[in-house]
């Protein structure tokens, strides 16, 4: 037992050796071991049976390792498979496997993060900021630059501490202090005042937000409408300055007239101040004229209308027919309508003498209306005319041709 115990110990070095030539020979061939990088490790992220590729582009993916675990919301839901260098050289792949059983929306988001001060850089998925989710990331999705982004390292938050430490930073800092601290010392209530004053500016200012939108909106269709127009107000100013050098060649005869309209008006303002009395005067004298031209509204566009037709008025032309007249005469023979406008016209009334019947008992005679004078009309001298005379009366003249008379 003791030499098979030696044996056994002697032969674990064959052993080792062994497989180490095993191991080595196989990466050799073709599907061979290729790194560790392709060896999987304890404790990674669960892919499940259907994960799905997903192909994230950054512009610096520090020193994110293969293997490196993919999280949504710190939870490990995949593995970073492999990284490589786009075809431009400016950007860098990093293929990912992301358990099939995470939903994501198409236009995710993708951030290199760390773990913590010092520990391991990992690819965080998260949904779209500032935008609505849209659709579910499939296999074979890709991420582009415009939707990654990385947090800053140890070593860049500590340059920059070290450049403001070392580079007068802090004295700066210590200048501002010591300033603030004499010009708020002894103007607390004054600063208080402002600082109440500084909000209710901003409470109203927050209450017509939706006015300065406006406005603001209004300044760009503006301004847009002014880039539109740029050569028409290029041309414009280009044209103004002959203009202005018009101006500026007659601004003597400007001044001129611009004192003589200042003397004319001085002397007018005068005038209607001595002269007030007298024209509101006018004024309430033209006032029964006014009313009375009001009152004619309708009848002075008539009168206005025949007026330049006098002396035959509009009608005429409906009368006068080349060289003959057409007339249309109505003749009223109504005695009650006749008396009627006796009756009512303006000359003094008459009577019309009724006999006296003389009974008693019959009421009061009916009042005598006066009739007016009338001459009797002179009637023509229809004697034939002595031999040898010529014919004159007032059918002569008429009749004389028909009697054969000159």
């Amino acid at each position: 037992m003791r030499w098979l115990r030696g044996l056994m110990w002697r032969g674990l070095p064959v052993v080792a050796v062994a497989l180490a030539g095993a191991v080595t020979l196989g990466g050799c061939g073709p599907g061979g071991f290729s790194g560790l990088y392709n060896a999987p490790l304890p404790g990674g992220a669960d892919l499940g049976d259907h994960p799905y590729g997903v192909t994230v582009h950054f512009a610096d993916v520090l020193d994110l390792v293969p293997q490196a675990s993919v999280k949504v919301n710190d939870v490990p839901v995949g593995r970073v498979d492999r990284i490589e260098l786009a075809e431009d050289t400016r950007t860098a792949v990093v293929r990912l496997s992301v358990n099939g059983d995470v939903e994501l929306p198409a236009n995710a988001e993708a951030e290199l993060r760390q773990s913590s001060l010092l520990g391991e850089k990992f690819v965080e998925l998260r949904g779209p900021t500032g935008e609505a989710a849209a659709g579910r990331l499939a296999d074979g999705a890709v991420i582009p630059v415009s939707r990654t982004n990385r947090n800053p390292e140890v070593e860049e938050v500590l340059g920059a501490l070290s450049l403001l430490l070392n580079g007068g930073g802090v004295e700066q800092l210590r200048t501002i202090t010591e300033e603030l601290n004499a010009a708020l010392a002894g103007n607390e209530v004054d600063i208080r005042a402002f600082l109440s004053r500084v909000d209710t500016v901003a409470t109203e200012l927050d209450a017509h937000k939706g006015e300065i939108i406006r406005a603001i909106d209004g300044l760009n269709r503006l301004s847009s409408t002014l880039v539109a127009q740029t050569d028409n107000l290029t041309t414009a100013l280009d044209d103004l300055a002959p203009g202005l050098r018009v101006l500026t060649e007659q601004r003597d005869q400007l001044v001129g007239m611009l004192q003589s309209l200042d003397r004319l008006s001085r002397v007018a303002v005068d005038t209607v101040r001595q002269s007030r009395d007298e024209l509101v005067a006018n004024l309430r004298a033209l006032e029964p004229t006014l009313r009375n031209l009001a009152a004619a509204g309708q009848n002075l566009p008539t009168a206005l209308k025949i007026l330049p037709t006098y002396p035959l008025p509009s009608a005429a032309g409906a009368v006068v027919k080349g060289d003959y007249a057409n007339v249309r005469a109505r003749l009223d023979l109504n005695l009650d309508a006749i008396y009627r406008n006796f009756a009512d016209s303006s000359q003094p009334p008459f009577r019309v003498p009724t006999p006296d019947v003389g009974t008693a008992g019959a009421g009061p005679p009916a009042p005598a209306l006066p009739l007016p004078a009338v001459d009797p009309p002179k009637l023509p001298d229809l004697s034939p005319p002595a031999p040898g005379a010529t014919s004159g009366g007032p059918l002569g003249g008429l009749l004389g041709p028909l009697l054969g008379g000159r």
